[in-house]
């Protein structure tokens, strides 16, 4: 098997997260769980697909050996964000430049490449190792990560400990900032453009609501800090409101995202403080919904980090300001990093790709990390 022609499989399978892009043809993450099932079936896995939503499963696939050994998973995402506006083929994975171009190769097909390569590579020996090495693909990470909430609640005890797989030029990726992703509502009341002053104007009091939390709330917010994550941060992504330009608007909406770090979260967390801030202040806004995801902190000096750097001495501890499966894992208790060939720089963009020497660097990281244990 080549990494290479793996992972060019991989991105030719779309696997598009519905929630963002529910009408595309190319949505749901089915077909790449198949696709793995069979494929680690062949390696002697025990597999189990685990539907979280309707035909959408988490894949488990548990190593071959021993029940009694203590258990590690390897763990990437089987979604991709969506495709529009992409400046290259999204599933061609066509070769250039010495990489491979499409959607997923950096996030987060590259690292599911490098694990699979990793097993393979190892498959004659994965029967015999102390430890047991499972492949988990989780679902929906790129939306909430219900995938990882479920199977934190039912898995999480099984296992001393995960490596999540995204794209960190691996690095671990031992803490990350929280999301909080909060819709703000303002309402009006409608009249006739020509006399405005019989309405109420939504837009401008939300606009207006706003400049005051792109002030005072980031200032708030930015005084919650982390020795390696830095500030909390708010983002104000998306604002609509109205219905025709001779109407005096009586709704407006915006969306907002706040990155938070631990101490935030031990404080109470994002939602409670925009909450408070909106009560206190008297901004006529409410919150009509809130998605928030926690921050992760695994100590630097754990048992499992210092394994993988006695093995990997240039993978460093590191921090990164965005979300992932492995902070779910770690509120239910399982201690978990991310870790994966390709730079989040790519993640997410018109032209994704990953580098072939990235990759190939990956498979070696993980072969090497499997063989050693």
């Amino acid at each position: 098997m080549n990494s290479v022609e793996l992972l060019q499989t991989l991105v030719r399978i779309p696997s598009v997260n519905p929630d963002g892009d529910p009408d595309s043809p190319h949505s749901g993450e089915l077909e790449m769980a198949t696709y793995l099932r069979d494929l680690l079936q062949s390696w002697g896995f025990a597999i189990h697909l685990e539907e979280v939503l309707p035909n959408r499963p988490n894949l488990i696939a548990r190593a071959p050996g021993p029940d009694t050994r203590p258990r590690l998973l390897l763990g990437p995402h089987l979604d991709t964000v969506g495709v529009t506006g992409m400046s290259i083929d999204p599933f061609a994975a066509e070769i250039r430049d010495d990489k491979v171009w499409g959607r997923g190769t950096s996030d987060t097909k590259g690292p599911m490449a490098a694990m699979l390569m990793g097993l393979y590579q190892n498959r004659e020996r994965l029967h015999q190792l102390p430890v047991a090495i499972d492949f988990v693909g989780f679902m929906g990470e790129e939306s909430h990560q219900p995938g990882s909430i479920h199977f934190a609640r039912h898995h999480a005890e099984e296992y001393d400990f995960a490596l999540v797989g995204e794209p960190t030029s691996l690095q671990l990726v031992h803490t990350t900032k929280g999301s909080l992703w909060a819709t703000l509502e303002s309402h009006g009341q409608a009249a006739h453009a020509s006399q405005p002053q019989l309405g109420e104007n939504a837009i401008i009091k939300l606009t207006e609501a706003l400049h005051q939390l792109d002030g005072e709330f980031r200032a708030l917010l930015a005084s919650f800090t982390h020795p390696i994550l830095e500030a909390t941060t708010l983002n104000i992504g998306t604002i609509s409101g109205g219905t025709r330009p001779n109407i005096v608007p009586d709704f407006a909406r915006a969306q907002i995202d706040i990155r938070f770090t631990p101490s935030l979260h031990e404080a109470g967390g994002a939602r409670a403080l925009l909450q408070e801030f909106l009560a206190s202040n008297e901004l006529p806004l409410s919150i009509s919904s809130c998605k928030e995801a926690p921050p992760m902190e695994v100590p630097a000096d754990h048992f499992w980090m210092k394994k993988i750097q006695d093995t990997h001495p240039g993978s460093k501890a590191v921090g990164a300001p965005w979300f992932s499966d492995a902070a779910h894992l770690n509120v239910a208790g399982l201690d978990a990093i991310c870790i994966g060939p390709g730079s989040i720089d790519q993640a997410h963009t018109a032209d994704e790709f990953i580098s072939i020497n990235a990759l190939e660097d990956g498979v070696d990281w993980f072969t090497k990390f499997i063989a050693e244990l």
